[in-house]
């Protein structure tokens, strides 16, 4: 492969590539929004048990290791999800579960005690602890995950591409499969760039939203 071949490609594919980039934007923006749907929510409230909180992080953990194309072929088998999006998204956000339930969950759990004592003393509901003290201050880690779980699912969007998704995972596969390294390498490349810009966008989003004192060391 030399320079000029892929040039070549990328122009003669722009239509495409245009429509396979959208393609993977919709569905990480998709799985990203029904994760903070779910997962958020769950994990402030695990954090009043920590029985449940082992049980339901126990079962995250155990979905995440499952393989991706496994849980992805098991879900195409479900009648009423098949090939396509709706398969692709289930699995994502469960995925998705594992970084941002724990996150969510730590980021509340490790506030200072003291400060939730204080709280305690000046009258709090255990909900307005929650609202006012525990989320605020655990807000640098939640955000954390939140991070890991965008750049993770632009990952793992490409491997929906096997199950009926016409997203950029089309590229490498079909690179694979045609052994067009000119495919293959314009695939890898978008969805690394991706990632890398959301990861971006985010970080400077992070910097407007936490001040400098309670921000993640990196």
């Amino acid at each position: 492969m030399t320079w000029a071949d892929l040039f070549n490609f990328v122009t003669g594919n722009a239509s495409t590539i245009r429509r396979y980039s959208e393609t993977h934007f919709i569905l990480v923006l998709e799985t990203v929004i029904v994760s903070l749907i779910l997962w958020v929510p769950l994990g402030l409230l695990l954090s009043k048990s920590d029985k449940w909180a082992g049980r339901v992080m126990a079962l995250a953990n155990l979905i995440f290791c499952i393989p991706s194309l496994s849980l992805f072929a098991i879900f195409v088998t479900i009648p009423g999800l098949g090939l396509g999006r709706r398969s692709s998204l289930l699995a994502l956000v469960l995925y998705a579960m594992m970084p941002l339930l724990r996150n969510v969950y730590d980021g509340v759990k490790n506030v200072d005690r003291s400060v939730i004592e204080a709280a305690k003393g000046m009258g709090m509901s255990e909900a307005g602890i929650i609202r006012e003290i525990r989320f605020p201050l655990g807000l640098p880690v939640i955000f954390a995950g939140f991070r890991i779980t965008v750049v993770m699912t632009t990952g793992m969007a490409t491997i929906a591409s096997f199950i009926g998704e016409q997203n950029l995972g089309r590229f490498i596969t079909n690179g694979m499969v045609r052994n067009n390294t000119e495919m293959l390498v314009t695939g890898a490349v978008l969805i690394s760039v991706i990632a890398v810009v959301l990861d971006t966008i985010l970080g400077l989003l992070e910097k407007g939203l936490i001040p400098r004192g309670l921000r993640l060391r990196r």
